[in-house]
């Protein structure tokens, strides 16, 4: 099972690595918060202070069309917020 999915690449996360040291990654929904923090610690080499995560709900839309109303739904995932100790960085960009 991979506990890490992916980094979260947004204004926002870039924003809260930069200034206060906290990275956002895309985790399984089964993880726990101790496996998030061996898993980031193990694959990026850094000590991880603290660990908060999110159940991001599943987004619903419906919409209006000549053959009726039609219905959708987003995939919910969880979010992992990794504070990591002062001095240390992670480098997401270079993978890409």
């Amino acid at each position: 099972m991979s506990i890490l999915i992916k980094p979260v690449i947004t204004e926002k996360a870039t924003a809260d690595s930069e200034l206060n040291n906290r990275f956002t990654f895309v985790v399984s929904n089964k993880a726990n918060k101790i496996q998030i923090r061996q898993a980031v610690e193990s694959a990026y080499g850094v000590n991880v202070t603290s660990v908060r995560t999110i159940n991001v709900r599943p987004d619903r839309n419906t919409k209006f069309t000549k053959s009726g109303m039609i219905t959708g739904k987003t995939k919910g995932f969880k979010k992992a917020i990794v504070q990591v100790t002062e001095g240390e960085t992670i480098d997401l960009y270079s993978n890409l």
